[in-house]
């Protein structure tokens, strides 16, 4: 049984962003900090990925665990009330990413998908983000 009224639970979840997430932030911080330049949010590209590189025609979506069902994950738990209405959910966000991905990938950009259980580790997260776009372009001081 949920502890809040479906008043409570329908304001507490109006508050959670789509947009500048905590995890998102993160991201975008260490890239900028490498040197990367990006574009935020493209609404003219299927999805609209949260970071778009146009010149090298490299996108990332930094997806929530819970939010896109990431699978063996701690974060993403299924919640124990209205289960029927949380599966559809999750089915239909699946499903989205994926028609969204396939439409990127048919109009030639590549695809890299950071999860939010992912972004606790610097290291890992800078070796993968450089080696998927490739050299920053930032002049590095000898």
């Amino acid at each position: 049984m949920d502890s809040m009224s479906p008043a409570e639970r329908s304001k507490r979840m109006s508050l959670i962003r789509s947009k500048d997430t905590k995890p998102e932030l993160h991201v975008r911080h260490i890239l900028h900090r490498l040197g990367y330049r990006y574009r935020l949010h493209c609404k003219d590209l299927p999805g609209s990925p949260d970071l778009v590189f146009p010149s090298r025609k490299k996108v990332i979506f930094i997806h929530g665990c819970f939010w896109h069902a990431h699978a063996h994950c701690k974060i993403a738990h299924s919640p124990k009330t209205r289960r029927l209405y949380w599966n559809e959910k999750f089915k239909r966000t699946k499903a989205r990413d994926k028609t969204n991905r396939q439409l990127l990938r048919k109009l030639g950009w590549d695809i890299f998908t950071i999860w939010e259980c992912e972004i606790k580790n610097d290291d890992y997260l800078i070796s993968h983000l450089t080696q998927f776009l490739g050299p920053s372009g930032a002049k590095t001081k000898k």
